[in-house]
């Protein structure tokens, strides 16, 4: 076998080992073919030059997966540096918006506690179909975000308290091509929401909203998503932006707001190609809109298996999403949640940007939109979602790595 094929068949025993490592501060992800990809190439080019094929391969996923840790903390570093204005870390280490705590359904008199204590009230929101209301709390002049939540904590025992923590986006677009190959899928009539950055013009979709400031605005991850989805056969494609051009984009209440809204619209599927920290209001967000019947499908991320489980794919009931490339064999730098339900192709082929170019992509963020269509493809069939899939699923070995097997197998366009 070969140093790729050696290292594939030995990652799942190398995960195990790796899942035990301390948690790291979540992190922003990279464009692929930059950071990740500098990790990922440079670890396998030493492969072939190690003594022992077996040990040599194990070292070399454990020299990526401490790359990648390195990697995502020195962006977060990065980050926070240059957005001291908008952004700072939580009482956890994750980076948040500037200065404001949310509350979620908040008793009135725990509120009068926070305004006495030199909280005040930023704003409300009543989330209608998720059936939330959230309260944004602005941190006393003085007080940094960590000692903020630590003290309202204090003042609200049993509250539901966060940071408006950050989420990233789960893949990067390389070169671009020509040539594209036009085959399409059959079309799929459930609607699909996605909860990303706003795709291009040439990407057709039926609405799209903004909730972060100068959103909509189109970008080349929300492009290439979009376009998966729409070349995967969904007819019906909502986009609730959540980046924009705002410093402290993807944030949770913005996700919330957005799945709000994509709910109201009859999105049946949503499409979250984000990874963040676990955040409470995200958490009951998550399980409002599982209530209400929808399916919500979600990237690992591409931080590696040292990094910590992703959010919102860690939750329950969430479609977990991992990525292969064009062999089928799992992404090295794809991340971990506290389960891996499916894979799908998520690299070795190409997506739309922003200004229509199709370019090479890689990262679980591409493999997701593909698993959401063919969830939506499993609702037009009027099965069961999860057993649709189950059967539909090409089996992978091991488990741990590729989940109940992989979806969309032919969905990759290369041309």
């Amino acid at each position: 076998m070969n140093a790729r094929t050696i290292l594939a068949a030995t990652c799942a025993a190398v995960l195990a080992l790796l899942a035990g490592a301390p948690a790291l501060a979540q992190l922003g992800l990279p464009p692929v073919g930059q950071t990740v990809g500098g990790v990922v190439d440079g670890t396998l080019g030493t492969v072939g030059r190690t003594l022992d094929p077996v040990t040599g391969e194990a070292e070399a996923i454990g020299r990526a997966a401490a790359s990648l840790a390195n990697a995502r903390l020195e962006r977060l570093d990065r980050l926070v540096r240059r957005n001291r204005d908008a952004i700072e870390r939580d009482a956890n280490g994750d980076p948040a918006v500037k200065g404001e705590l949310l509350v979620v359904d908040p008793e009135p008199r725990a509120l009068e506690a926070a305004r006495a204590a030199g909280f005040a009230v930023a704003g409300e929101d009543k989330l209608g179909e998720l059936g939330l209301s959230v309260t944004r709390l602005a941190v006393p002049a003085g007080m940094d975000l960590a000692g903020a939540q630590k003290r309202i904590e204090a003042l609200m025992p049993g509250a539901q308290i966060s940071a408006d923590t950050l989420n990233f986006q789960a893949g990067g677009t390389q070169g671009a091509k020509r040539g594209i190959d036009q085959r399409t899928k059959p079309a799929i009539a459930a609607s699909v929401g996605m909860i990303d950055g706003a795709p291009g013009a040439s990407i057709p979709v039926a609405a799209t909203r903004g909730f972060a400031a100068g959103a909509p605005a189109p970008s080349n991850h929300g492009s290439a998503v979009a376009s998966l989805l729409a070349s995967a056969g969904v007819r019906t494609i909502y986009v609730a932006d959540v980046y924009g051009t705002d410093r402290a984009g993807g944030n949770a209440l913005a996700i919330a707001r957005g799945l709000d809204w994509l709910l109201g619209r009859g999105a049946k599927v949503v499409s979250i190609s984000l990874v963040g920290p676990p955040n409470p209001l995200l958490a009951r967000a998550v399980a409002a809109a599982q209530r209400k019947g929808a399916v919500v499908v979600a990237a690992v991320g591409n931080d590696g298996p040292a990094a910590p489980p992703s959010y919102p794919a860690s939750y329950p009931g969430v479609l977990a999403i991992t990525a292969v490339d064009g062999h089928d064999r799992a992404l090295i730098e794809a991340g971990r949640a506290l389960h891996i339900d499916y894979a799908a192709p998520g690299a070795d082929m190409l997506a739309e940007d922003a200004k229509g170019r199709w370019r090479g992509v890689r990262g679980t963020s591409y493999a997701t939109p593909l698993a959401a269509a063919r969830a939506a493809a499993a609702l037009d069939a009027r099965g069961t979602v999860t057993a649709t899939l189950d059967r539909e699923a090409q089996r992978l070995s091991p488990a741990a790595a590729f989940g109940r097997g992989l979806l969309c197998a032919t969905c990759r366009r290369t041309r």
